[in-house]
């Protein structure tokens, strides 16, 4: 498409899943009332993920993409701009995107839609999540354990990119 391979523009977002019985670890969403689990996506411009975190639903998302971020933060090393929505607002996480990666932080805010501005990147993640929930066996958290979460989600996506292309 004539992009380089390494990504210099992240969209960050979580999504929160009901659990099953099967589960071990879940916890609770009290803004969405959701038990169960948080998907924490960074994805490219095109919503190809770059790096998924799986956490317990009470894991607030700016705590859960500050995981995300610790935990790849090699891979993000020439990311220059990081875009999430209205829940990572704040200096405090602002300041943590720049001290791990070097990125600036845009917000997303529902806000600008009102008032007519609108974001075109930021639908591209929330794509990325209906391609997910395209999957049967990820609308809700059939797993033992997180890091298995991890696995079928990352599998997911293997699947999509060996279809396309």
């Amino acid at each position: 498409m004539g992009r380089s391979a390494p990504t210099s523009f992240i969209i960050l977002d979580a999504q929160s899943v009901k659990n099953t019985e099967a589960a071990e670890n879940k916890g609770y969403d009290g803004g969405k009332k959701v038990s169960g689990i948080k998907r924490h996506l960074a994805v490219d411009i095109n919503g190809w993920p770059q790096a998924i975190h799986i956490t317990t639903a009470n894991v607030s998302e700016r705590d859960g993409a500050a995981a995300l971020l610790a935990l790849n933060s090699e891979q993000f090393r020439l990311v220059k701009r990081v875009m999430a929505d209205g829940g990572y607002t704040g200096e405090n996480f602002a300041g943590l995107v720049q001290n791990m990666i070097g990125a600036e932080m845009i917000i997303a805010k529902q806000s600008d839609l009102k008032h007519g501005r609108i974001t075109p990147q930021r639908w591209v993640v929330e794509r990325s999540f209906s391609w997910l929930d395209k999957c049967r066996r990820l609308w809700r958290n059939c797993e033992r354990y997180l890091q298995t979460s991890r696995i079928m989600v990352a599998l997911a996506f293997i699947r999509l990119l060996l279809k396309r292309y």
